[in-house]
């Protein structure tokens, strides 16, 4: 006896749906993610306004001074939605709890000095409190933004860096000591010298209103002289010494700004690119936050690198520099 197996093609009546329709063109198929992020922002039958702030609607478009004749041109050229979001992030957190086993198992810590790990615990890892206010930044953007593909992604931003705080506290609670280390990690961001800069910075973005400015604050200016900052150059500086463990602990932060300046930079150069006020306001902000980004800076770069501290300290402004001159902005 045999089986003849036929099959049939079948021609959807509809591509998509109508109002992603109208955004790509009739008859086109829409991408899953074109799809999850599209047209979900609310803009009508607000039936008050919020007590806490009655001059603007629960959604707002004037909460930013950016103008933009459509705010879900804010799109993630990750192409994030929750599905390939989730599946990303699980894959980076095996590969990070793997480097740790391998910590562990390898006794890879053992070899950082009692002065190599103070020097991790002076340089790096009170950012974890750092994290939490670049997690409460992106909530406040998802929150008070304008535009489903701009919000979820920021909302995506916030959770990443709790995940970040995590894994900093990891490191901690996995030298010599580590509890006791947490909590002097807590004292050194609350009143050591060197943090204090950064935690003024950090307290001062955490009250910024616009929420696009905030964005250019803490994911372009912020994001971009820290990452570099502690898991580049001062990562070299303790790998050198303390051996490959260190920098198994820390390979996350890095894959995950290498892929997160891809958002950051995306939704920049789009507002530029709409129009001359919006570049010359986001020029302005530029130039009212990046000397208060190389204050905070200073203290901490002339602890690691002493003599180096300027040229490494240059060389990481120079990558942002040139990094916002591509986005059209100015130097």
């Amino acid at each position: 006896m045999s089986v003849e197996i036929k099959t049939t093609n079948i021609e959807p009546l509809r591509q998509t749906f109508d109002h992603i329709e109208v955004r790509i063109g009739k008859g086109k198929a829409a991408t899953r993610y074109q799809e999850a992020v599209h047209d979900f922002q609310a803009t009508q039958n607000f039936h008050y306004r919020p007590t806490w702030d009655p001059a603007f609607d629960l959604f707002d478009i004037r909460r930013t001074r950016i103008r933009l004749d459509d705010f879900d041109q804010l799109i993630d050229p990750r192409q994030y939605y929750y599905a390939p979001y989730t599946l990303q992030r699980a894959r980076q957190q095996e590969a990070q709890d793997n480097n740790f086993g391998l910590i562990e198992k390898r006794k890879l810590f053992e070899a950082i000095t009692p002065e190599w790990q103070d020097r991790i615990e002076h340089l790096v890892l009170p950012l974890r409190h750092a994290e939490w206010g670049a997690n409460t930044n992106n909530c406040y953007i998802s929150a008070y933004g304008y535009g489903a593909p701009f919000t979820s992604a920021a909302l995506m931003q916030a959770m990443d860096r709790l995940g970040i705080a995590q894994y900093l506290t990891r490191i901690a609670l996995a030298l010599e000591g580590g509890q006791q280390m947490l909590d002097r990690i807590k004292v050194a961001w609350l009143d050591h010298p060197d943090w204090q800069p950064m935690r003024h910075l950090m307290e001062d973005a955490m009250v910024t209103k616009d929420w696009f400015e905030l964005h250019l604050i803490q994911n372009f200016l912020l994001d971009g002289a820290v990452f570099p900052f502690a898991y580049v150059h001062v990562d070299q500086l303790i790998s050198a010494q303390a051996g490959i463990g260190y920098g198994l602990a820390t390979e996350f932060m890095r894959d995950w700004y290498a892929e997160s300046i891809r958002w950051t930079d995306a939704a920049l150069k789009v507002v530029v690119k709409f129009s001359d006020e919006n570049r010359a306001l986001l020029n302005s902000w530029v130039m009212a936050w990046e000397p208060r980004v190389r204050e905070a800076l200073a203290p901490l770069a002339n602890a690691a690198f002493g003599a180096n501290a300027a040229a490494i300290t240059e060389a990481i402004f120079a990558e942002l520099s040139a990094r916002r001159v591509k986005l059209g902005l100015a130097e």
